[in-house]
């Protein structure tokens, strides 16, 4: 086949380090469109990001020519950078130092962008560690706890 062809999505996983809740409603759809340019210019076009106080959902068509850890990286690296220039007392800020990327069908798309869009509701009656655990359960995903967290 001369073409190369993927279709390929991604729901990436990630939290500030120690979970500390630097994310203020205020700001986040900012931070949102920045990280969906960092994507774009990877040629992994996000189709939704959302966020709550400590961590970040993104579900990405990721690229044929990167992979997952240089999508990552370039986001976390970009974002992190771009969020110590928004006010001086951001200046300790950092992401966790792991992440969990999960694929996604194309024909799951809507479940996980409507999971995604709804954060705020999960995160009433759910911490980020349940939700985590749960998706690395879900996705048959082994792990030892004590290097899961930081």
């Amino acid at each position: 086949m001369p073409q190369s062809l993927a279709n390929i999505y991604i729901h990436l996983i990630f939290s500030t380090k120690d979970r500390v809740p630097f994310l203020a409603n205020a700001w986040r759809p900012d931070l949102h469109a920045y990280m969906a340019t960092v994507l774009a210019n990877l040629n992994s076009p996000a189709v939704l990001i959302n966020s709550v106080e400590d961590h970040v959902h993104i579900l990405f068509n990721m690229g044929r020519t990167v992979t997952l850890a240089q999508v990552v990286e370039d986001v976390k690296k970009s974002s992190s950078k771009w969020v110590k220039t928004q006010t001086s007392k951001f200046g300790s800020f950092a992401w966790q130092g792991g992440y969990g990327g999960f694929s996604v069908s194309a024909s799951n798309v809507p479940k996980v962008t409507n999971y995604v869009r709804h954060q705020e509701e999960h995160h009433r009656v759910k911490s980020f560690q349940e939700e985590f655990r749960e998706f690395l359960a879900k996705h048959k995903i082994e792990y030892d706890e004590k290097y899961v967290w930081d």
